[in-house]
């Protein structure tokens, strides 16, 4: 498995719409090829990360482009551009 994480900071303000309109991107995020888990943490003044965990690295660098393109849709809200990392997962641990 490879987490794809994600640091971003979106404008002061626009938080509520920024989640409208991830919420409207539900079903096209999660369709993703190999997406097994998307979490994403932002605080009140717009700064988070998205954690999304993918069956491998390979699958997570085919998908580059189109999370570019989901990323465009934030465009008028981000204060920059995301800055995106990506591990290979060595533990996944919940109760």
């Amino acid at each position: 498995m490879f987490a794809r994480i994600t640091r971003y900071k979106m404008k002061d303000g626009s938080r509520d719409d920024a989640t409208a309109i991830m919420e409207g991107l539900k079903e096209e995020i999660m369709s993703l090829p190999g997406m097994q888990q998307f979490i994403n943490s932002m605080d009140e003044d717009g700064s988070g990360h998205i954690i999304a965990i993918v069956e491998s690295r390979t699958t997570s660098e085919a998908n580059a482009l189109r999370i570019k393109e989901l990323w465009g849709t934030f465009s008028d809200l981000l204060e920059r551009a995301p800055e995106m990392v990506g591990h290979d997962i060595v533990a996944n641990w919940s109760n």
